[in-house]
């Protein structure tokens, strides 16, 4: 039974509730395992016992609703083995990893380095740096070139920046990410690679790997204006087409205009997006306010900003921005920003490959993102 403390949490606190709720779930979980490897619930009397128990030891874990503290139960003649840390540890080396190489390396600041102290991993060799890294590594590089086994009609494409060490040097690399809806309707992560720039040859390399891995049925490609990714598009994936992401248009339109009209703007927008008589309409009334740059950008992506409405209208809302892969980006964010600047962009691309891991585990076995039979 689910405690009645955790459900009164709950209802007058969503996210202490759910703290509580998982803190309880994993638990049980943990001691469902050691009653199985035990043979025997604790203090039994039974000769199919294997092992006896020797209490519990405390173990955080990170979650989406904030740090959990769960007992870990412990065996007097071996190790008690759960599944319940399998994620968090795979992003947990992948961070430590990143800390520990920027460390060695001397990048680290006074704030790495308490890091590195509160995680207890100050004594960590260069020796098992590079085998924690060999290990992850294997599991980053089979998931980024593993089969793609179904077609997948909508491809969303979006980058985030970094900053890297380059010899005596830190610049900022952008880390470039696919994600598709296969034809069940189900999301994953396919692709995921670090460039210093994003021009057409990048792009129609990287979509080539997707093909060599069995990318089929490419209808739509949601993205920013970046030509690069356009004319890659159109030579890549012939018969499909570009869509290029309402909110970066917005947000170039935007870029050109005074803040006190910035509002209007964006509300004249909403109202227009999806009709293309609307919006030639509003940058013929915006060129002649005098925003002519905010016009001319309306002009340059119009072609590419009704694509979308070609496809089922119950699919139009989420495929006409990139705002999911802005979320695992937001996501990337928040559990990279303890590395400041990264050693290299192996490190980078350890640490981001175990994030991505984890949200395309959650994609594939939660619910569908979209109904592919709804017209």
């Amino acid at each position: 039974m689910i405690p009645l403390s955790s459900i009164e949490d709950y209802l007058s606190d969503q996210s202490e509730g759910m703290r509580g709720l998982i803190t309880w779930f994993l638990n049980l979980v943990m001691r469902t395992e050691a009653l199985h490897q035990a043979g025997a619930e604790a203090y039994e009397r039974t000769d199919s016992r294997l092992c006896y128990r020797n209490g519990s030891k405390d173990r955080s874990l990170v979650t989406r609703f904030g740090d959990i503290s769960l007992k870990k139960p412990q065996f007097r003649e071996k190790s008690f083995e759960t599944q319940v840390f399998g994620k968090y540890a795979r992003v947990e080396k992948a961070l430590v990893n990143a800390i520990a190489e920027s460390y060695l390396q001397g990048v680290s600041t006074r704030k790495v380095q308490a890091i590195i102290s509160h995680l207890g991993i100050d004594q960590l060799s260069p020796s098992s740096v590079s085998r924690i890294a060999r290990d992850l590594d294997d599991q980053v590089v089979a998931f980024l070139d593993r089969p793609i086994e179904q077609a997948f009609p909508y491809l969303f494409v979006d980058a985030s920046y970094y900053k890297i060490r380059d010899g005596p040097r830190y610049v900022s690399k952008a880390l470039l990410l696919i994600a598709g809806v296969r034809e069940d309707g189900y999301r994953e992560v396919l692709g995921a690679r670090i460039a210093a720039c994003e021009n057409e040859a990048f792009w129609s390399g990287m979509f080539d790997e997707l093909k060599e891995r069995g990318l089929t049925g490419v209808q739509l490609v949601i993205s920013d204006g970046h030509r690069g990714i356009q004319t890659a598009v159109s030579t890549a994936f012939l018969g499909a087409s570009w869509q290029m992401c309402e909110v970066h248009t917005t947000r170039a339109i935007l870029k050109n205009m005074p803040k006190k009209v910035q509002r209007d703007i964006t509300d004249r927008l909403r109202e227009a997006y999806g009709n293309e008589q609307r919006l030639q309409a509003l940058a013929d009334e915006l060129y002649e306010e005098g925003h002519q740059k905010a016009a001319n950008t309306i002009e340059r992506f119009l072609p590419g900003l009704l694509n979308y409405t070609a496809f089922p209208k119950a699919h139009q809302k989420r495929i006409r921005t990139t705002n999911g892969m802005e979320r695992i980006n937001k996501e990337l964010k928040r559990r990279t920003n303890v590395i400041g600047a990264f050693p290299n962009e192996d490190a980078l691309l350890r640490l981001a490959g175990a994030i991505l891991m984890d949200i395309n585990e959650e994609w594939v076995t939660g619910g569908r993102y979209l109904s592919m039979d709804e017209e």
